[in-house]
């Protein structure tokens, strides 16, 4: 069984240097982009996935396409949806370009306030990809998918998801809405506005990839 994780939009592997659970591989947002994960998961019998911000919308891709296979799931500030649309708490395009702007100026360190002794989890890319990801991230929707997911009943595995409580990129009421589509799911609301939770919750992370792991071979 492989641990695959998926990371953030513009999101280095440096992004899990504090984290110690055992991962196969981290793809990147490019290699997302480009349909890599899901040929890697077609490749196996048993994953668990871990999917982080752009990654966690990868991940509950990954749910929807291979249901099957996926024998634990982490989200980590994951969404559904990034955009602000009716009746749903998105960013805005304002609150994006500005995420777009603080990235490109600091390598995220000054717009995500990454605290002194923390490993900077972004990284600047080239602009043809992270045009790509900004894309991406406008355009995407599974929610229609992951209620059909719930109606079926097919994902029945371990799925934690960790949500900072005053998140502005991605909104704490995705924690709820996940919730609601996965009812065997733990919850873990963070204190304060953090993004990049694998820099500030390793330790966190380490024990829910452990429970799915362990759950896995149990079962």
């Amino acid at each position: 069984m492989k641990t695959f994780v998926l990371n953030g939009w513009s999101a280095s592997e440096q992004a899990w240097d504090l984290c110690a659970f055992p991962r196969d591989r981290v793809f990147s947002y490019v290699e997302q982009l480009e349909g890599l994960p899901e040929k890697a998961v077609e490749a196996e019998d048993e994953v668990v996935l871990v999917g982080w911000s752009m990654g966690g919308s990868a991940a509950l891709r990954l749910a929807v396409a291979c249901p099957e296979k996926i024998k634990g799931l982490v989200l980590v500030a994951a969404t559904a949806r990034m955009m602000k649309d009716d009746g749903w708490a998105g960013m805005s395009e304002r609150r994006l370009a500005a995420l777009e702007v603080g990235l490109k100026m600091t390598h995220g360190e000054g717009f995500f306030g990454i605290p002194d002794g923390k490993p900077n989890p972004y990284m600047l890319d080239e602009e043809r990809n992270l045009a790509r990801g900004l894309d991406y991230l406008r355009k995407t929707d599974i929610r229609a998918a992951l209620e059909d997911l719930k109606a079926s009943g097919r994902l029945k595995c371990l799925v934690a998801i960790f949500q900072s409580e005053r998140d502005g990129i991605v909104r704490a009421e995705n924690a709820a809405y996940l919730k609601s589509i996965f009812p065997q799911a733990s919850v873990t609301m963070v204190p304060g506005p953090e993004h990049a939770l694998p820099i500030f919750i390793p330790g966190q992370i380490d024990a829910a990839v452990a429970a799915a792991t362990c759950h896995c071979v149990r079962s």
